[in-house]
């Protein structure tokens, strides 16, 4: 059983407290806490409450987390490269093409299902039986580096630091378009989009902070090779700041143009650091540009 505990200061306006607890910790889904929450799990000053809740200034929030059930989700023998792995947690480069965990139309062959077996299951239950150990994401057409718990204790510490945005994570793509200055950072706020569901976009109604900064690597055939830094951790961040700036990541058939050197974006997370939750150190790992990346370079330059 994993148990947290958050106390309510310097709220302004009422706040459901669904959505406050996922302000709080970015990890625990909507639809997790609304099992939570009737399952009595989620107390409030020491009582259950109702998943329409409103916060107050004060509130002390506690809310546990039961042992997972035996997973649904199976393991599967498929290659996974390994950049760093500990007894706490691992680092793995994922292939573009690979949706990272189970969802709807994508329950077998993630990268979820890869890790099930390399790790014979020792994965972290805070996600539940679909996100074992998924501390973060990447886009199933983004390539590159990220972080997968295996203790509850590893994902908790890191978690934490993806809150606190201490957590480094750096990419490269191509994006259409020349740059008028070559660095800038983006803060803009991403929402969901108000039609299109499956999308997210710049907006002030009900969004969160988002920051990203670009630096113009190369220039080419009306097209930017860019390095990309996340000060946040916004689903989609990069693609929909490039897009609301201007410049769509190359390929990005959602909120650009699809293209036939490039099935989706051309976007690769290559470097991410983070504090070890367990000893304490500092690790940062750095990813090569994988070969389709090479190649959109390539032709792009030619």
């Amino acid at each position: 059983m994993s148990r947290f505990e958050y106390t309510a200061e310097n709220l302004c306006g009422e706040i459901r407290i669904d959505k406050w607890i996922c302000e709080q910790n970015s990890e625990i889904s909507r639809s997790m806490l609304q099992k939570l929450l009737k399952s009595e799990q989620v107390t409030v000053n020491g009582n259950s409450v109702a998943k329409n809740y409103l916060m107050k200034n004060g509130d002390v929030v506690s809310l546990e987390i039961p042992e997972p059930v035996e997973l649904d989700v199976l393991p599967e023998n498929i290659p996974v490269e390994i950049i760093f792995e500990d007894d706490d947690l691992l680092v793995v480069n994922k292939p573009k093409g690979m949706v990272v965990h189970p969802a709807a139309g994508n329950y077998n062959g993630t990268l979820v299902n890869a890790l099930l077996y390399h790790c014979k299951g020792r994965l972290s239950s805070i996600n539940g039986v679909i996100r074992p150990g998924i501390v973060h994401r990447i886009d199933k057409n983004t390539s590159g580096l990220l972080i997968v718990a295996k203790t509850d204790r590893a994902h908790a510490g890191l978690a934490e630091q993806i809150k606190a945005h201490t957590f480094t994570r750096e990419y490269q793509a191509v994006v259409c378009g020349y740059f008028k200055e070559h660095t800038g950072i983006i803060d803009a706020p991403i929402g969901r989009h108000p039609i299109d569901r499956k999308k997210m976009c710049v907006t002030e109604k009900n969004s969160k902070e988002a920051k990203t900064e670009y630096t113009v690597i190369d220039e080419f055939n009306g097209y930017s090779h860019v390095k990309l830094k996340l000060f946040t951790g916004r689903t989609h961040q990069i693609r929909v700041h490039m897009a609301y700036i201007g410049h769509p990541v190359y390929g990005d058939d959602v909120y650009g143009k699809p293209s036939k050197m490039c099935e989706g974006q051309c976007l690769h997370a290559e470097k991410i650091g983070f504090v070890h939750p367990i000893n304490g150190e500092y690790y940062e790992f750095d990813s090569e540009l994988p070969d389709y990346f090479k190649n959109v370079l390539n032709k792009l330059s030619k």
